[in-house]
């Protein structure tokens, strides 16, 4: 039998197919384009082979199909053997508000509060929910598994997820820091334990997911207790096209600019971070090398994402009492030897060393780049939200988890 991981975005499809008793993945694949010019469907078996079929997929709908034709596909080498042998689909959701805690199986109740939290999330729970009901539409009867990036950090304090306004914003309308990559940090904090041979419960972690979107979790303990992104993922650290943090103030200035909230948003969230400061791109490979060329624009660009991260280590390391180990997870975490060292310089007081020629040589792999005795273990990691969700949607689709994870 098999579980389909699903990651649904606003024109795409992203999904693995995952044998539920060796818990390998038997392919992956994207529908990508999906209502634009020149949309497909690619899947890639496990065993080196990849299909791509170009055809015209106008929705979600289509979609799912096209992905499912795609798996089915044996002349292609879709792995699938027939649809019945699909046992669960697990599925990505981005915002639980303050309802989930962990993850849990669909039902009526829980599409009714992601529709309800999806002013929070407008980018992301729409394209979650199409998700959920086409997999219930083309599978009807196959357990459906909901796993929340939020989730991970409902164990912060109020003193850290609490915005200073008046209660009746935080009572009526849910306004308070959520944080996201949740499913990431699970990952790459049962990897750091394992890795140090140390129960995760004995540990301080800090750990950074840096790509396209950034965010840092402090995890004390085994519990997350502070994390850079807010009520959306906009505030916190510099990232490809978002801002992160900024004065509300300015934004008001903004407006006042006449800019409409519309315009605001869509400045904040696609035409800022390292695309706004430097003006050529959000990719940190070409403003790395930009940088090294003497691009002044570039090197602003990359010298305010690494400080602005120094200094949330330094207060993660804070909040408490110290640090076990310091993780970089996510494409630019994982690939960027050069973020890596700029974050991390000037922090030796906190125990803080990379060893360069370690530093230099991960390269999406898993790695210790710090320098050999220093107290703080600096981590390379990359990240598999995927396993999470697919080990989550077989103990849930069997019945091994009795907890609904919602709030009451």
């Amino acid at each position: 039998m098999f579980v389909l991981v699903v990651n649904c975005g606003s024109s795409s499809i992203k999904f693995q197919l995952w044998d539920a008793g060796t818990q390998v993945v038997a392919s992956r694949g994207i529908v990508a384009r999906i209502g634009e010019d020149g949309s497909y469907v690619e899947v890639h078996a496990a065993n080196g082979t990849t299909a791509r079929h170009e055809l015209p997929i106008a929705s979600h709908a289509e979609g799912f199909e096209a992905m499912l034709n795609g798996l089915l596909d044996r002349d292609s080498g879709g792995p699938l053997p027939a649809i019945a042998e699909v046992s669960a689909v697990g599925h990505r959701a981005v915002h639980g508000g303050d309802s989930f805690v962990e993850s849990v199986l669909v039902t009526d109740e829980v599409i009714a509060k992601l529709e309800e939290y999806v002013p929070l999330a407008p980018l992301h729970n729409p394209a979650s929910l199409m998700g959920i009901r086409e997999a219930r539409r083309l599978l009807p009867g196959v357990p459906q598994v909901a796993v929340f990036d939020t989730a991970f950090h409902q164990t912060m304090p109020p003193r850290a997820f609490t915005y200073a306004l008046p209660g009746r914003y935080r009572s009526d309308h849910h306004v308070r820091r959520y944080g996201f990559h949740g499913t990431s940090y699970r990952y790459v904090c049962g990897r750091t334990a394992a890795i140090l041979a140390r129960p995760l419960a004995d540990l301080r972690v800090i750990a950074c997911h840096l790509g396209n979107g950034c965010s840092m979790v402090a995890v004390d303990r085994g519990r997350a207790i502070d994390t850079t992104m807010g009520l959306t993922p906009t505030e916190g650290l510099v990232m490809g096209t978002r801002s992160g943090d900024l004065d509300p103030g300015a934004v008001l200035f903004l407006l006042r600019l006449a800019l409409s909230a519309t315009d605001v948003e869509h400045l904040l969230n696609h035409e800022s971070g390292l695309l706004g400061i430097s003006g050529v791109s959000n990719d940190m490979r070409v403003i790395t090398q930009r940088a090294a060329e003497g691009d002044e624009r570039c090197e602003l660009a990359l010298d305010i994402f690494t400080y602005r991260a120094k200094k949330y280590v330094g207060a993660y390391a804070a909040a408490m009492g110290g640090v076990d180990a310091l993780v970089f997870t996510g494409g630019i975490g994982e690939n960027s030897p050069v973020v890596r060292r700029l974050t991390c310089r000037g922090l030796a007081f906190l125990g803080i060393e990379v060893d360069d020629r370690a530093n230099d040589a991960a390269l999406g792999v898993e790695a210790d780049v710090s320098v050999p005795g220093s107290p703080v273990r600096v981590l390379v990691i990359p990240t598999d939200e995927e396993r999470v969700i697919a080990l989550d949607t077989i103990a849930l689709a069997a019945g091994a988890s009795t907890a609904s994870g919602l709030r009451r």
